[in-house]
């Protein structure tokens, strides 16, 4: 791999107005942000990546401002090797930053998307899709299911997320027992042979909670039950939930570092491991937790709600792992989506196509989205 040095850093910020707000347990979104990175190196390559910036709702030009004032700084003129090598730097260089600032996460999110960048960098200038740079047995296409289905609505929007040809959902719960639990039946009546439904609590419960729910739940075509704990709730809780609850646990898109996903794959209760590559890791720590999980026999499903560009580097994550992992749609209206990530792949029978562009394979339509932009910096 040839040595990456970096002349110019580009950063975007993007609002799209909805005219239905995305409810979770912890709160609810009233505007659709996206913060995208373009790096560009002293040959003309580049890349794009994306930072992830869904909450709090003034947290995309916040990070924006990260990116502008310290670390593109740190990157401009400086060679690495790979983007292994300039994320373990880079990781390393700002661990002081996230105890001088308190905002581990905030700097986590942005060294993610300088990472995805990096590797949509170097895949467009090798002239390979970047999934085939991570694994030779990678995959052309992914199995999708369709997410933020929000607790007003729900069975509709199932019928509708089917029509436009997914076959796996997942329901947004954590708003009350009763409402949860009407939800959860009518849509599971009405899923047809080979469909899978999964439910996200959004850390909403305590484990008392938590421990009913699950119980009152027993007997639904449950694929898996989603952080129905706070994150770092201590293990043995969410072990003693494991053993109470016959739906499979999964988690794992609120942690940071590798340590923190070894302690997870070790700890026996998660069966669904979600890595969340914007927040996080970008491709460099993502695909060294992917490995993690196949070594466990575990099922790695990328998280992914946001923009289109942070949604192709969850799908090549997910097809370079090439195991029986599904891929996080959101299924809410969103321009930021399709309008940052042309051409946007066709779902065919609940599948994700991937092309065989290089790199992500796909680029933002700027023009299209031009009344959505809010920010833009240039770093050189």
């Amino acid at each position: 791999m040839n040595e990456i040095n970096i002349r110019r850093v580009e950063c975007y910020v993007f609002r799209a107005p909805v005219d239905v707000p995305v409810v979770a347990a912890f709160g609810t979104f009233h505007d659709r942000p996206v913060v995208l990175v373009r790096l560009e190196d002293r040959d003309g390559a580049f890349g794009w990546g994306e930072v992830w910036c869904n909450f709090p709702n003034s947290g995309a030009e916040h990070r924006a401002r990260w990116l502008e004032t310290l670390l593109a700084p740190r990157i401009i003129d400086r060679s690495f090797g790979s983007p292994e090598d300039a994320f373990d730097a880079l990781t390393a260089e700002t661990h002081v930053w996230t105890l001088q600032s308190g905002e581990p996460g905030t700097i986590s999110q942005c060294l993610g998307g300088l990472d995805i960048a990096l590797w949509d960098l170097v895949s467009r200038r090798q002239g390979t899709p970047l999934r085939d740079l991570l694994s030779p047995s990678a995959l052309g296409a992914v199995p999708a299911y369709a997410s933020g289905i929000n607790p007003d609505g729900a069975s509709e929007t199932v019928g509708r997320a089917r029509d436009a040809g997914f076959r796996n959902f997942k329901l947004k719960i954590g708003f009350g027992e009763d409402r949860d639990l009407g939800n959860m039946r009518e849509i599971a009546d009405g899923l047809a042979d080979g469909e899978r439904f999964m439910v996200d609590a959004n850390q909403a419960w305590d484990l008392t909670t938590a421990a009913d729910m699950a119980g009152r739940m027993a007997g639904m075509p449950l694929t898996w039950l989603e952080e129905p704990l706070p994150a770092d709730r201590p293990a043995q809780e969410w072990r003693t939930l494991c053993e109470s609850s016959e739906i499979p646990l999964a988690g794992g898109e609120n942690l940071r570092g590798e340590a923190a996903y070894q302690n997870l794959v070790k700890a026996g209760w998660c069966r669904f491991v979600q890595p969340d590559a914007c927040k996080w890791g970008g491709i460099t720590g993502c695909w060294r937790v992917v490995r993690m999980i196949a070594d466990a026999s575990l099922t790695y499903c990328p998280h992914f709600l946001a923009g289109g560009i942070g949604l192709m580097a969850a799908a090549h994550l997910l097809a370079a792992a090439n195991g029986d992992g599904l891929l996080e749609v959101d299924f809410n209206a969103n321009p930021l989506r399709e309008g940052l990530a042309e051409p946007y792949p066709e779902l065919v029978e609940g599948a994700f196509m991937l092309n065989d562009a290089p790199g992500l394979g796909v680029e933002p339509d700027l023009a299209a989205v031009r009344d959505m932009q809010v920010m833009h910096v240039e770093i050189a």
